[in-house]
């Protein structure tokens, strides 16, 4: 049965039943009991739910934020309501270089990784250019499932030239460590986060549904000298990975 057949008001909603809030906050956690709504999905949008079962937008915001105060479903501004998962939510600050192993020990939480790709290659045409490397050079690339407590959170593909880390199989842990052992770990680093909806590979390595959300995130990192350390591609599960960014009033020059 899918989502919009079991919400089907015939099959629930009573005049004797109790308020109709009520009755939806029930349908909506059986549903979510027999996994019909799984852990990490995202509901319908409050109009559809009401186009569904004949209710206002009011009743069926009024169920949805019930369901959120007892922490069965999470709500995302601006992204809708997700059923809760017990994947650990992470904080990710904007404005610090580290790496997610530095990221999960210092939240007490044990990360591992699975390999998925680890020596050295051609460069593929995007890595030419964001590593400013002539076609001919070699490249070493790191890929990994990062998960934290057992939990799937990340996939980390980093590309680096090979006179920054000449041997991958180095990287038993953390790359940044590899790379601070021998002088070249990066101080400063552009990224660009863009929003996705997770593809099957991605979604399955990930441990949620196809098409779930998801955060995309580039990062091309650079030494004290200029010269370009690593460039890494890391998606993100949406459900688990909030970012966040310190932003201060720029001054107005003096007159």
């Amino acid at each position: 049965m899918n989502v919009p057949e079991f919400l089907d008001p015939a099959l629930w909603l009573r005049p004797d039943a109790g308020p109709r809030y009520v009755q939806l906050r029930q349908r909506l956690t059986d549903g979510i009991d027999q996994r019909i709504l799984k852990p990490g999905a995202s509901l319908p949008p409050e109009r559809i739910i009401a186009t569904i079962t004949d209710l206002s937008r009011v009743t069926v915001r009024k169920a949805i934020k019930s369901l959120a105060e007892d922490g069965i479903v999470v709500q995302k501004q601006g992204f809708g309501s997700f059923v809760a998962t017990d994947t650990p939510q992470i904080e990710q600050s904007l404005s610090r270089l580290t790496s997610f192993t530095e990221d999960m020990t210092r939240r007490g939480m044990a990360s591992t990784s699975v390999w998925l790709e680890r020596g050295v290659f051609m460069p593929s045409p995007d890595e030419v250019v964001a590593l400013g490397m002539s076609q001919d050079a070699s490249v070493s690339r790191v890929a990994r499932l990062r998960t934290a407590d057992g939990k799937p959170m990340a996939i980390e593909r980093a590309s680096l030239p090979t006179t920054i880390l000449p041997n991958p199989l180095e990287v038993t842990t953390s790359l940044y460590e590899v790379l601070e052992a021998t002088g070249l770990r990066p101080v400063r680093a552009l990224q660009k986060i863009s929003a996705i909806n997770l593809g099957p590979a991605d979604a399955e390595l990930l441990a949620v549904n196809e098409g779930e959300a998801g955060l995309r995130i580039e990062r091309t990192s650079y030494l004290a000298d200029g010269r370009i350390v690593e460039f890494t591609q890391s998606i993100y599960r949406g459900d688990a990975y909030n970012f966040v960014a310190e932003l201060r009033l720029a001054k107005e020059p003096e007159t």
